[in-house]
């Protein structure tokens, strides 16, 4: 009985032994895992603290540059677009700031602004794009020829073209000034569209837009917008469609101009007219609109220079 009881003391002693040595190097090996985590994290939080200044240097840089760009743009297009008009067509997602800057550098080249369009969201809307194509055929000016092409983009871009631009050889009115009203109240009462006061046509045009469009039919909204700018600038002298950077994405209005070769040998397109430097630049591309030219401009990936006449950007 006593061996027995010896035996079962001296076993639960080894496992106890055992116990403690576990628990003695689990110990151990976490104080370590511990200690190497906490080391990791500490590197980590360097290399975000790196990160963020070298953000805000380049905030500021960005900013010192877009501010020179503000100072310096009234210099740099002034006169370019002297005595020319221009109407202002804007999406429902494009900034009032952007397009009140973008309107004083218009009249800073020497150009006037002849009106301002908005289209709604019902315009690029993919449920509405039946009731918008018979509305614009309905309103089509007698004598004036529209593309086949079938979609709503581009046939609203027949329609308000005829309408909105002078020809582009003669610089008289493709329409009359009834022809005008009946387009834009007949676009309005159907909820398409938002004219200001006293809307006269132009030589020349800008689209501005917003970001890349988001949500249900984000693509269909986006190609809307961009066969509708296209088609613009058949109608007359220059167009140019401007965005945010977003907006030359692959859901984006400019990323759709920028993915059709057709579009992109006519139409102008600037993916940064919320910064200075993108304003200026929109008026520079109308310029070359005026001219004959085209271009992919901005600070996005797919654009090939930041601006008219500065060269092209890297990997272009």
């Amino acid at each position: 009985m006593i061996s027995l009881r010896y035996h079962i003391v001296s076993i639960t002693a080894c496992f106890l032994a055992l116990a403690v040595g576990v628990v003695l190097g689990s110990t151990a090996l976490n104080g370590s895992l511990l200690s190497g985590l906490a080391d990791q994290k500490k590197d980590l939080g360097t290399q975000v603290s790196d990160l963020e200044a070298q953000r805000n240097a380049l905030n500021a840089r960005l900013a010192d540059a877009d501010a020179f760009a503000g100072s310096m743009g009234p210099k740099v297009v002034a006169g370019t677009l002297d005595k020319r008009t221009v109407v202002l067509v804007t999406t429902e997602d494009a900034r009032p700031a952007d397009r009140d800057a973008l309107k004083q550098l218009v009249q800073q080249s020497g150009a006037s602004v002849t009106g301002e369009l908005q289209l709604t969201d019902a315009f690029t809307d993919p449920e509405k794009a039946d009731q918008l194509r018979d509305v614009v055929t309905r309103l089509q000016p007698a004598g004036s020829r529209f593309p086949t092409a079938g979609d709503s983009g581009t046939l609203a871009g027949a329609l308000l073209g005829s309408v909105l631009l002078l020809d582009k050889s003669t610089a008289k009115p493709q329409s009359t000034g009834d022809e005008l009203a009946a387009a834009l109240s007949g676009l309005t009462d159907g909820g398409f569209v938002k004219p200001s006061q006293g809307v006269q046509p132009a030589q020349l045009a800008i689209v501005l837009t917003g970001a890349q469009q988001t949500g249900e039919g984000a693509g269909d909204r986006a190609a809307t917008i961009a066969r509708f700018a296209t088609q613009l600038d058949r109608s007359g002298a220059g167009t140019v469609l401007a965005g945010d950077p977003g907006s030359a994405d692959g859901s984006g209005p400019l990323g759709v101009v920028r993915a059709d070769t057709s579009a992109t040998s006519i139409l102008s397109t600037v993916d940064n007219v919320d910064s200075a430097a993108g304003r200026v630049a929109t008026l520079l591309a109308l310029r070359e609109q005026l001219d004959g030219g085209s271009g992919r401009y901005g600070i996005a990936g797919n654009a090939q220079a930041p601006a008219p006449g500065v060269g092209s950007s890297a990997g272009n």
